[in-house]
């Protein structure tokens, strides 16, 4: 598979003394799902900012082979304008990119079927529900058509079944746009579940403990959730979380 970006020797230390990431070493292909797993505080999400342009490297650098890539982004909060209704919400990056009347309609439109949320354009984010805000962050991000989507903790506040819903959603999505997507998550059984493979991370400053494979065959539903082959991914990538935090070579 091709590389769309490269994470080489990146580092980042803030004004406070505090290192994020002491040397992180990263290849994600065009089209590829990849998790990014780890203790809380071990630098996914300040990769996520620096990928995204959002910060600084302190070393190193994200290279693009074939030049930069439109980015969408999805934070653990919807971040919606309560004054807004969805296609408000869903506009904006469109409009601060000057787009196109008629366009950016269209792009709206889309994204909001795209998520499900077609008949919901004009309602307010107080009118809906937890699950319902975070499909209109992801319409959000679609609605630019972004080559490479990063997802950072989205569904973490969510409840399990709404969880299971859009984690289900978010693989569909994926599959029919072919977009590379880089996820946050804290669990393990999400990462098992979406991903191609599984980057774990070592505690702060972070760096790449281990890459994992999960060569499981697409679309995955209920059936591979409740199968071995689902627990035993699982319990290696829990293993290699373990040996991560331990401190492990």
């Amino acid at each position: 598979m091709t590389a769309l970006l490269s994470l080489s020797g990146i580092a980042k230390s803030f004004d406070n003394g505090t290192r994020a990431i002491a040397r992180l070493d990263l290849d994600v292909a065009d089209g590829e799902f990849v998790s990014l797993v780890g203790p809380s505080g071990c630098g996914k999400s300040t990769a996520l900012r620096i990928v995204a342009g959002l910060s600084v490297p302190s070393t190193g650098a994200v290279e693009w082979p074939d030049g930069s890539s439109k980015i969408g982004f999805v934070f653990q909060e919807p971040t919606l304008m309560p004054w807004a209704d969805v296609a408000a919400n869903v506009r904006l990056p469109l409009r601060l990119a000057h787009a196109d009347d008629a366009q950016a309609r269209d792009a709206v439109r889309q994204a909001l079927a795209r998520v499900g949320l077609a008949d919901f354009a004009q309602s307010y984010p107080r009118e809906l529900s937890g699950g319902m805000k975070m499909r209109a962050s992801i319409a959000r991000a679609l609605a630019t058509e972004p080559q490479l989507l990063l997802m950072d903790e989205p569904f973490a506040a969510l409840d399990e079944i709404t969880r299971f819903k859009l984690n289900n959603d978010l693989l569909r999505l994926w599959q029919e746009l072919r977009r590379t997507v880089i996820f946050v998550t804290h669990s393990v059984f999400e990462s098992v579940y979406l991903s191609q493979h599984i980057v774990v991370m070592t505690p702060r400053p972070g760096r790449v403990f281990a890459d994992i494979a999960i060569p499981a065959p697409y679309p995955r539903d209920e059936r591979f959730r409740t199968s071995a082959n689902y627990a035993g991914y699982c319990r290696t990538v829990s293993e290699a979380l373990g040996q991560a935090m331990a401190g492990a070579p």
